[in-house]
């Protein structure tokens, strides 16, 4: 490993080894800033405390604002020549922070600020939670890592996004900040749709105004006609999160989730492949919670072999959850997972850049993009 890594990258969109290693390490240690940054998210249903940054001609998403990121080994430092990175005080990249979207600065004609209605993911995602509860958000139910209840209490954005209101923030998002995809999540509100048609609703909203590419994310639905449904509103991909592919660390960490066993997962991708395709087709998976390594992979080898996309991901210890002094999985054990999960996108003819929206296609929060990469 080389002490300076200079500036990252060379333009070319294909990290070296020791570029994909040092993001792996910041996404599990994170960064402290010595200014406070100005575009972040804090609190929400996924990976959160976090700001963007462009890494050479990347833009990953790292831990700023959590526990870990208070004692990181590395720091952010403004100077002369930009935002030097630095690693136990020596100067290894320059990194260039992600300036906070335009759109935020806009209100609906009632009054509520487009940030509480979408927030910006990575540097050209839109991202909106359309539906802010959730029936297993409570003490002995709740997903240990998820943070969806806290956002709302905070007053950081609104229990229900309305179909047109995600088109009107769409529209100014797009046109102001550039956005090139759409991630719509919900809260799961029932336990029939689980959300899905709500979401097919907000879909239909943005068609009316929007081309971009969609992916929506939801829980398995009771029924499987649901898929269609949302493909026809104009969904491009769908996510069905199964977060852990250990069923006792399901049980641990999801109480109330973990009722949907994995053979139900395993179900409802084959079906939702059937509706969006092979790549299409995403789930979220968090290494760090506990689970046995070759379970994960064993999980890993069977959704990308029926066509899809394993998104894994290292535990982030978000303030508020019950995890909030859990600590990050190690960077030896990530690595080491990264370069099999990649392996075995690769044999599955699986990739992040064929993937239309989503987790996947942006994968600012993962360094998996990275190691597919060093596969070529």
């Amino acid at each position: 490993m080389k002490d300076s890594l200079e500036r990252a990258g060379d333009g070319s969109g294909f990290p070296s080894s020791e570029i994909a290693w040092r993001l792996v390490d910041l996404q599990n240690k994170g960064i402290r800033t010595e200014s406070r940054m100005e575009a972040g998210r804090r609190g929400g249903a996924g990976p959160s405390d976090d700001a963007a940054f462009r890494m050479g001609s990347t833009t990953v998403m790292l831990p700023a604002f959590n526990g870990p990121a208070e004692s990181s080994p590395y720091t952010l430092v403004e100077g002369d020549d930009g935002y030097a990175l630095q690693f136990e005080g020596k100067t290894l990249m320059y990194l260039d922070p992600v300036s906070r979207p335009k759109f935020y600065d806009l209100t609906t004609k009632d009054g509520i600020a487009y940030n509480k209605i979408a927030v910006r993911h990575s540097s050209d995602v839109l991202a909106s939670t359309v539906i802010q509860s959730c029936i297993r958000w409570s003490p002995n139910d709740r997903c240990k890592f998820c943070a969806i209840g806290h956002s709302l209490e905070a007053g950081a954005t609104i229990a229900k996004k309305s179909p047109e209101q995600l088109a009107e923030v769409v529209q100014a998002a797009e046109r102001l900040d550039g956005i090139t995809q759409i991630t719509l999540t919900t809260g799961t509100p029932n336990e029939t749709d689980r959300g899905a048609l709500h979401l097919a609703a907000c879909v239909r909203a943005i068609r009316k105004i929007s081309n971009l590419p969609i992916q929506v994310q939801c829980e398995p639905p009771d029924d499987d006609g649901l898929y269609q449904v949302l493909k026809d509103a104009g969904a491009n991909t769908i996510g069905l999160h199964v977060e852990s592919f250990d069923e006792r660390v399901r049980r641990e960490m999801m109480p109330s989730k973990s009722a949907i066993k994995l053979e139900t997962y395993f179900s409802a991708f084959e079906k939702a492949v059937t509706v969006f395709g092979k790549n299409q087709v995403t789930t979220y998976v968090i290494l760090g919670m506990g689970e046995d390594p070759e379970l994960t992979l064993a999980g890993c080898a069977r959704a990308a072999a029926m066509g899809v996309y394993p998104f894994v991901v290292p535990l982030r210890p978000l303030r508020g959850t019950l995890l909030e002094h859990a600590e990050p999985p190690s960077s030896v054990y990530m690595e080491q997972m990264y370069r099999n999960v990649a392996g075995l996108l690769a044999e599955a003819e699986l990739t992040s850049a064929s993937s239309m929206a989503g987790c996947a296609k942006c994968g600012a929060c993962s360094a998996l993009p990275s190691f597919e990469k060093l596969q070529v």
